[in-house]
C-alpha cells in the first residue's frame, strides 16, 4: 500500500479502538481522527489516485465522519463501559477496517523494482512499419505489417522529470490482461498507478556509448513491458534493449494513432490436430523473426541518423544479444539460427513447438542460456528442446530455478500476494526469482557481448541455491 492509503485505516483503528484499550471516552485529538482521515482520502485522491481497492475505505472514513463530528460539539470525558452495545459496535467498526484495508493490501499498486546498474534509465516507445510485409493476422487486405517496440536505455534524465508509467495505455491494456487471466475487466485497472524506475524521452548517457543492443521477444499473449524489471536492470549496465510487442500475438496493441489491434485467437488455435497446430506457431514466430530482424534495421537507421538525434552514434551493433520469453523464446532460437548479426541469446520457459524441424536437427552455433521454470514445462516441450540441446553450442548452459512457474520470469508475480492462487507464480518469491533471472542474464551477456569474465554461468552458485544446473 503507499503511504497515504497506509494512514487512512491506522487513523480509523486508532479512533475505534481507544475507548476500548483505556475504558474512557476520546478526547478531542482522538474524536478528531476521522475528520483527518477524510482530509488524508481526499489528499489521496489527489496525490496517490482512485483505485476501486479503497472503496470499502473510503466510505468507512466518510461513514464514521458522520458520527465524530457531531460528537465533537458535546464531548463527555467520562469513563466507558467496554461490555456495551457502543463498546461491541467499535469492535465490529475495527473488523470492517481490517476487512477493507485486507483488499487493497492484496491488491497492491505494483512496483517495478529499481535496476541496480550504475546508468538511470530512459525509456521511450515507437512505431515501426515494414511496407515489405503484409500483415497475415488482420481482416484488413493489404494493410503492411506494424508493431510497437519499446525501448530501454542509459539516460541522463531531468532532476524534476517523474518516472513513466509501468504500463502506457493502460486504461485499454489492463483490461485486456484481465480477460487473458479470467479475471473481471475491472480488477486489473490500477495498474495505471504503477510507475517503473525509467523516464520517459530522457537523453541518452553518452558516457559509454556505443552500448550493446538486446532484442526481447515476449510471449503469446504477452506485452513489450512484461518484462520491465529485467529491461531496466540490463539497461542500467549499460545494454540498449529493445522490447518487442509482436501485434496480434500481443494481448493488445495499442497504435499512437488510437487504432487497437487485439490479440488474434486464429494465429495460435485451440482444438486443432498437432500438425496444423505446429504449423501455424511455425507461421507466427516467422512474423515475429519478421519483426525482430525490421526493428534491428531500424535501430542501423537510428544509429545512423536518428531523426529525433536520441540514438544517433550510440549502438553497438555488429553483434547483438537476443531474450525470449515462451513462445518469444522459440523466436528467439529461429532468429539466433539464421541471423548473422546475433550474438547470443538467452530464453526463459522456451516453447519448442514452434520451432523448425531444420534448427532442431542443426542447432544453433551461437551461444544460449537457456532459463527454465520448475513447474512449466511439458514433457513434449522438454523431448524437443533436447533435440536442440544434442545439436547446439556445446557451451550452452541449461538452468532450472526451482519453485517457479511460468509467469515467474515476468512482472506479472508483483501484481498480487496472491499471484500463486491466481496461477501467475509458483511457490518461491516473486523478487528473488528476478534478482536470479538479473544476475544470470547479465552475467551471460556480459560475458558474450562485453568479453567480461564470470563464474556464475560455470555451475551451482552458493549465492543461488535455487538454481539448477541440467547441463
Amino acid at each position: 500500500m503507499r503511504p497515504l492509503e497506509i494512514a487512512i485505516p491506522v487513523l480509523l483503528v486508532a479512533y475505534s479502538v481507544w475507548p476500548i484499550l483505556t475504558g474512557r471516552r476520546r478526547p478531542i485529538p482522538i474524536q478528531a481522527l476521522p475528520p483527518l482521515a477524510l482530509v488524508l482520502a481526499v489528499l489521496h485522491l489527489v496525490l496517490e489516485g482512485y483505485r476501486w481497492q479503497m472503496i470499502p475505505l473510503y466510505i468507512l472514513v466518510l461513514g464514521t465522519c458522520g458520527f465524530a463530528l457531531p460528537a465533537l460539539r458535546r464531548l463527555d470525558r467520562g469513563a466507558f463501559r467496554r461490555r456495551s452495545w457502543r463498546g461491541i459496535a467499535l469492535v465490529g467498526l475495527t473488523l470492517l477496517v481490517a476487512a477493507a484495508t485486507a483488499l487493497p493490501v492484496l491488491l497492491p499498486v505494483p512496483r517495478v523494482p529499481a535496476p541496480s546498474g550504475p546508468y538511470r534509465v530512459g525509456t521511450v516507445t515507437a512505431e515501426l512499419a515494414d511496407t515489405a510485409r503484409e500483415e497475415i493476422y488482420s481482416a484488413r487486405a493489404d494493410e503492411p505489417r506494424r508493431f510497437l517496440i519499446q525501448v530501454w536505455y542509459p539516460a541522463v534524465p531531468e532532476s524534476n522529470t517523474r518516472p513513466a508509467p509501468w504500463m502506457e495505455d493502460a486504461a485499454i491494456v489492463a483490461p485486456a490482461i484481465a480477460e487473458w487471466l479470467d479475471l473481471p475487466r475491472f480488477f486489473l485497472d490500477h495498474l495505471a498507478l504503477a510507475r517503473a524506475s525509467s523516464y520517459a524521452g530522457a537523453p541518452v548517457d553518452r558516457s559509454g556509448s556505443p552500448f550493446p543492443v538486446l532484442i526481447f521477444s515476449h510471449g503469446w499473449g504477452g506485452f513489450r513491458a512484461q518484462n520491465t524489471y529485467q529491461m531496466q536492470e540490463l539497461a542500467s549496465h549499460g545494454y540498449v534493449v529493445v522490447g518487442m510487442e509482436h501485434t496480434y500475438g500481443a494481448v493488445v496493441t495499442v497504435f499512437p494513432d488510437g487504432q487497437v489491434a487485439p490479440n488474434n485467437p486464429a494465429a495460435l488455435p485451440d482444438g486443432v490436430p498437432d500438425a496444423e497446430y505446429e504449423a501455424t506457431a511455425r507461421r507466427l514466430v516467422e512474423q515475429w523473426i519478421g519483426d525482430m530482424a525490421f526493428a534491428l534495421d531500424s535501430l542501423e537507421d537510428w544509429n545512423r541518423a536518428d531523426p529525433k538525434g536520441r540514438f544517433t552514434g550510440t549502438l553497438e551493433l555488429a553483434s547483438v544479444g537476443v531474450l525470449g520469453h515462451s513462445t518469444g523464446g522459440a523466436a528467439a532460437i529461429e532468429f539466433c539460427s539464421a541471423e548473422p548479426r546475433c550474438g547470443g541469446g538467452v530464453t526463459m520457459d522456451a516453447w519448442m513447438m514452434p520451432v523448425t524441424e531444420e534448427t532442431l536437427s542443426l542447432g544453433v552455433e551461437r551461444p544460449f542460456l537457456f532459463l527454465f521454470s520448475e513447474l512449466w514445462p511439458t514433457e513434449k516441450n522438454q523431448a524437443q528442446f533436447d533435440r536442440l540441446q544434442q545439436t547446439s553450442n556445446p557451451a550452452d548452459r541449461v538452468a532450472t530455478t526451482l519453485g517457479t512457474g511460468h509467469y515467474d520470469f515476468s512482472d506479472l508475480p508483483a501484481l498480487s500476494p496472491l499471484a500463486p492462487q491466481l496461477g501467475l507464480k509458483g511457490p518461491i518469491n516473486g523478487a528473488r526469482v528476478q534478482q536470479i533471472v538479473n544476475a544470470y542474464s547479465l552475467a551471460f551477456f556480459d560475458q558474450v557481448l562485453k568479453g567480461k569474465a564470470t563464474t556464475l554461468l560455470d555451475g551451482p552458485s552458493a549465492a543461488f541455491p535455487e538454481v539448477r544446473f541440467d547441463r
